[in-house]
């Protein structure tokens, strides 16, 4: 039963981000129809990731204290309801790019709480050996999702129209999340499904590595939380790993198709790349984790694994940027993708540990790093490529991304937070 809540967070993972990247794949169209540059279209990706990065500690707070079977699932309503008002507003309004940003600001606060609410879920579902490939299958669905969007999306716009395309978007969202409500609960002991073999599997596993008080107890201060060395290393990381996330899911799709010159179609199909990539590296990489973890320690399969493929993904960012043909560069390009997706399940399979019952709130300061590294690159990226050109852009990506893998030196996932 774990495996199959942990699948169904998957998909909800996958339709929160078909929800907040059909606005790239729509960008082109909504630029021409409210006639904004790319500069301005920026302000408007940017937005969804302002609102999402500063809801992001509230939002595993809320599940740390309501559980995460009811956060996400009023969540998923929230962003469903606005999707749809990101196609409501009309063209030729005044104040129209002053409404999107401040939609787009409000939908990215609902998003906010849908993986610090699955770590929580993590944190009291899984045992702490399984907790790489749990988290490596949750954000496989974020690779998943994004890679649907551009030929989804595409085809819904070509046929219908962009805002038809958004509206589609939010009706997958209501029907996953009502699915989550009817079959999720907070703890498996309260879910009648689970059998009494998975119960002790879980309990057992939960009790191995940490102590009863860290995985039952109260929740930690906001003092004892924000003091953590661990946090700080983890949350600089992140950035820089939101930083270059965020290009491919913000920026690609219209860098293949005004950079490199592929059609409509073809950009769609190659834009699928990197998407694709991370599907594969987050499950790869949460086994691979695991599989470290369980014969090195944590030390190595989550600190020094996620050094060595951040710096594998710089690498490919840095090359991808010379090569010559499109289709080339796009497989390259996505490698490095892949690469990078290859640590994520390591930074939430960390903060699960270290925290305990406090893995929402704690898991949500981390990502909300990510989510500012990906409101500066949203903003950022077109602003270096106006300036000093396309190569650039990804160079600066590939320096952050080797500094993110470096900041994984200074983490010890063996300290847990309480009792500091």
């Amino acid at each position: 039963m774990r495996w199959l809540l942990i699948v169904w967070i998957s998909v909800l993972g996958a339709v929160a981000f078909l929800d907040r990247v059909n606005i790239s794949i729509a960008g082109a169209s909504i630029a021409a129809e409210y006639h904004l540059t790319d500069v301005r279209l920026g302000y408007v990706f940017s937005s969804f990731l302002i609102g999402y990065a500063i809801c992001q500690a509230p939002g595993g707070r809320l599940a740390d204290r309501f559980g995460p079977r009811r956060v996400i699932a009023l969540a998923v309503l929230w962003w469903g309801l606005f999707t749809v008002l990101t196609a409501s507003v009309p063209a030729g309004r005044g104040g129209a790019l002053a409404l999107l940003i401040s939609i787009r600001m409000l939908l990215g606060a609902g998003e906010a709480v849908i993986f610090p609410a699955s770590n929580q879920f993590v944190s009291k579902w899984i045992p702490t050996t399984e907790r790489g490939l749990a988290n490596g299958l949750i954000f496989a669905g974020v690779g998943a999702g994004a890679g649907a969007t551009p030929p989804l999306i595409t085809y819904l716009m070509i046929h219908h129209g962009w805002r038809f395309s958004f509206w589609i978007s939010a009706a997958l969202g209501l029907v996953a999340g009502a699915v989550w409500f009817a079959a999720a609960r907070d703890t498996p002991e309260r879910q009648p499904w689970v059998s009494p073999h998975e119960l002790a599997h879980i309990e057992a596993g939960l009790t191995v590595k940490l102590a009863p008080a860290a995985e039952r107890g109260p929740q930690l201060p906001w003092g004892v939380i924000l003091k953590s060395r661990e946090l700080a290393a983890m949350a600089l990381s992140y950035f820089t790993y939101g930083y270059v996330a965020w290009i491919f899911f913000s920026w690609f799709f219209i860098y293949l198709a005004r950079v490199r010159g592929l059609n409509l179609k073809a950009s769609a199909v190659f834009a699928m790349l990197p998407f694709l990539a991370m599907a594969a590296g987050s499950t790869a990489g949460g086994a691979m984790s695991d599989l470290l973890t369980r014969h090195l320690g944590k030390r190595s399969g989550r600190c020094l694994f996620s050094l060595g493929v951040m710096l594998m993904a710089a690498a490919f960012l840095a090359s991808g940027a010379y090569v010559h043909s499109a289709r080339l560069a796009s497989i390259v390009l996505a490698s490095g993708a892949g690469s990078l997706y290859l640590s994520q399940s390591c930074y939430w399979s960390v903060t699960a540990d270290i925290a305990g019952n406090s893995s929402g709130s704690v898991s949500g300061l981390m990502n909300m790093g990510g989510q500012i590294g990906g409101a500066v690159t949203a903003s950022l990226t077109p602003a270096i490529a106006d300036a000093y050109g396309w190569t650039a852009s990804f160079l600066v990506a590939a320096g952050l991304c080797a500094l993110g893998g470096l900041a994984w030196l200074l983490v010890d996932p063996e300290r847990g937070m309480a009792g500091r």
